[in-house]
Parts: structure tokens; C-alpha cells; sequence
């Protein structure tokens, strides 16, 4: 059976929803107001755009209260996007703000759920040198169980869930492999939790604060 790529395609073919596919996703949910802003484009607009991207499954609308707020739709399609970014070329650079907000992004993000970009992949290849993870598929070992449980990972939790405990995801600014799946997610909340990394104000973007920085070069040499 063939597949109808056009739908993908058309969806995505607008720089609006482009930029708010892309803002979207580090997992994050938005109201309408937020992605207005950040597309440059009117309230009606912005309708319009997101109503294409809900038809085309690739985002999901949360009601909250009299607010409406859209994300991603699930994993999978976060991952089918993150591919397709291999593709694409980067956005052009216009100003010194567009410069710095794209070098804060490949440096460290989110991407739907999991760390990515340079830090990502630094600590993907952590994980494999350290024989926590395997280097093709980087799946769990032995030793990487006993590794992330002392750092504070609920393994069983983990695997009680249906989905995929790891998985190798494309970074697309990198061009390497950074670490997806529910041990991605777990990590990235754990660092979250004990305010190792903070969003930026703007974009999906993070930032490592100082204590989480110390962590990082001691506990696993992560220079962030």
C-alpha cells in the first residue's frame, strides 16, 4: 500500500506552522496566544494553522479551563518530525537574537521529551563509552541498570510502561545519535526535578544551571 506523503507535506509547508512545529517540539503545550507571537502572525491566522496541523494528526488540542493549548501529538510523531529535520536546512539567520537563540538551541534542548542537541549526544556517548548502553541500538545493559538506578532512575516504572525503554533518535543539529524512549524522558525529568536544567525564556532551548553543570563534569565528565 502506498502513502499519501502530500499531507505531510502541505502541513508543513507554511513557514508559520513550521515555526510552530518547531516550537512544540520539546514536548511543551501552548496556548494559541504564545505561537502567535512567536510566528509573527494575527489570532485568525494562527487558527487557520493550527487547524491544518490538527488535521494532519500532527498536533493534538488540550482543553484547560476556557483556554485551549496544542502539542505534539505523541512520541512517534515527534520522532517522524525529528527525521524529517535530518532533511531540512537550517532556518536562515537574520539577526544577532536569531544567531544566539540558534546556537543555544544546538547546544542543548529539548526534543519532544528527551535531551538533545551537542549535550545530548555528549551524554549519549557518555553512556556508551561507560558500557551502560549498547552502541548500536543503545540498548540497556547490565551494568548501565545498576548505573541508572543509582542516579535516580525508576527502571521498573520504566519498564512497565508500554513504551520503548530506549531508543536511538537523529539529532539534526549534530547529525549524531542522542538517547529517546522513556529512559531519555526519565533522565531529562530527573534533571529537571533537581533543577540541573531550566528552560530558556524563549524558544525550546535549555540551559544547565551551575549546580547542574558541577554535576554533569563530575558525576559523568559533561562539560555543558
Amino acid at each position: 500500500m502506498s502513502r499519501d506523503f502530500t499531507v505531510i507535506g502541505r502541513a508543513l509547508a507554511a513557514p508559520a506552522r513550521a515555526t510552530i512545529i518547531d516550537l512544540l517540539m520539546d514536548g511543551s503545550a501552548r496556548p494559541a496566544g504564545e505561537l502567535a507571537t512567536a510566528a509573527g502572525i494575527s489570532a485568525s491566522a494562527t487558527s487557520e494553522h493550527l487547524t491544518v496541523l490538527l488535521d494532519a494528526g500532527l498536533i493534538h488540542r488540550d482543553a484547560r479551563g476556557r483556554q485551549r493549548f496544542y502539542r505534539v501529538a505523541s512520541p512517534s510523531v515527534a520522532a517522524g518530525l525529528e527525521h524529517i529535520g535530518q532533511l531540512c536546512p537550517a532556518t536562515p539567520v537574520r539577526s544577532l537574537r536569531q544567531s544566539r537563540q540558534q546556537r543555544d538551541l544546538a547546544d542543548a534542548r529539548l526534543c519532544y521529551d528527551h535531551l538533545a542537541g551537542r549535550i545530548g549526544v555528549a551524554l549519549t556517548d557518555t553512556y556508551v563509552e561507560r558500557g551502560w548502553l549498547q552502541p548500536n541500538d543503545l540498548s540497556l545493559t547490565p551494568s548501565g541498570e545498576r548505573a541508572f538506578t543509582d542516579l535516580g532512575i525508576d527502571l521498573p516504572g520504566l519498564l512497565s510502561r508500554r513504551r520503548r525503554l530506549t531508543r536511538p533518535c537523529p539529532d539534526w543539529t549534530e547529525r549524531r545519535l542522542h538517547l529517546a524512549g522513556s529512559l531519555g524522558a526519565a533522565i531529562a525529568d530527573l534533571f529537571r526535578q533537581r533543577d540541573w536544567t531550566q528552560r530558556r525564556p524563549t524558544g525550546r532551548g535549555l540551559t544547565f544551571t551551575s549546580h547542574g553543570a558541577h554535576a554533569l563534569r563530575t558525576k559523568l565528565d559533561v562539560h555543558p
